[in-house]
């Protein structure tokens, strides 16, 4: 297992005191699998992704069972064994990557930083031409096509879709073998997000690089998305592979994602409104009790005052009392669980 993580919570302080901004997430992760994580704005999912990298606040507390790559536990380890690990066998693009990218250097000055004296197989004297060589290579591979004045040219002087693709050339120089794409194509035109989505499945199948994709909806989803995972105000919600989730949802708020994200707009009556959740989802610092979606599930009952357990029927795991779609097979199967759990 390439990522590993067992019941990440973290914590932050606020005005009335300490908030729970994560809730016991589990996540793993294959070596060459390619996992997206889909959220509402504010779902925490981008915090899990900090978690792994190491960026959190650091007056924040974080604790977990596991937060393991490669069966190394990331939160045992001093900054400088960290930073061994992140940068060079896990990357990160972001968002915007206007911030994120150095504007008082160019882009080939970037990238020579990016390239570590490992990633040349030359004597030292030469590690200078090598370098510039690798970082027209990067482009190229990344399909700029007039990559020699890309790299003579600061980050400001970039279109928002050549600036994200430096980043991707900055994050793959050493070939890590984890990169996490955090919303890499918000705001996007849909040509330029094509772009990048192609880029990130040819390095996905080109090098078996894992991939975890941080989504809003599952109109973001990739067609070489092999595992999804929900997650709604700091909890996981479902976790299973692309098709089952798509299929079949257990879990409801799973099921309104897809029916919001991907329902043909032809097959809505005219003036039929969009069939969401209602409400809001809830402030950090008034979260529900329970299940955090408990307020807004068409599904919801007492019993959704207790946080649910991790239920894993037919190789997925969901966190919900009163699941939908179980055939009845996978019914019986999950109400002998859940007597069992009761019963404990």
């Amino acid at each position: 297992m390439l990522i590993d993580i067992r019941n990440l919570s973290i914590f932050a302080d606020a005005p009335h005191g300490e908030v729970k901004v994560l809730d016991r997430v589990s996540l793993q992760i294959a070596e060459g699998e390619l996992h997206t994580l889909v959220g509402e704005s504010g779902s925490g999912k981008s915090l899990i992704a900090r978690a792994i990298m190491g960026f959190i606040n650091p007056e924040w507390r974080l604790q977990a069972d596991r937060l393991w790559f490669k069966g190394t536990d990331l939160l045992r380890l001093t900054s400088k064994e960290r930073r061994s690990i992140i940068g060079v066998d896990i990357a990160m693009i972001f968002q915007d990557p206007a911030d994120y990218l150095d504007p008082n250097a160019t882009v080939l000055e970037q990238l020579r930083e990016a390239i570590l004296n490992q990633d040349l197989n030359v004597p030292f004297w030469k590690r200078k031409a090598a370098r510039d060589k690798y970082a027209a290579q990067l482009l190229i591979k990344m399909g700029v096509k007039n990559y020699q004045q890309v790299l003579r040219a600061y980050p400001f002087e970039l279109s928002e879709g050549v600036a994200q693709k430096v980043m991707i050339a900055t994050a793959i120089a050493h070939r890590p073998q984890l990169l996490i794409a955090d919303e890499p194509t918000t705001a996007m035109e849909p040509r330029t997000r094509d772009q990048i989505y192609r880029l990130l499945a040819q390095l996905h199948a080109q090098h078996r690089m894992s991939i975890l994709l941080i989504a809003q909806d599952f109109s973001e989803l990739m067609k070489e998305t092999t595992h999804l995972s929900t997650i709604y105000a700091g909890q996981i919600m479902e976790t299973g592979s692309r098709d089952q989730l798509l299929e079949a949802p257990y879990h409801p708020y799973t099921d309104a994602l897809s029916y919001t994200s991907l329902s043909q707009p032809q097959k809505l009556a005219h003036k039929q409104h969009l069939q969401t959740l209602p409400e809001l989802e809830p402030n950090l610092q008034h979260m529900p009790i329970g299940c955090r979606l408990g307020p807004r599930c068409p599904y919801a009952k007492r019993a959704c005052v207790q946080r649910p357990e991790k239920y894993v029927i037919a190789k997925r795991e969901f966190y919900c009392h009163y699941p939908i779609n179980l055939d009845t097979k996978d019914q019986a199967v999950f109400e002998s669980v859940q007597y069992k759990q009761v019963s404990l």
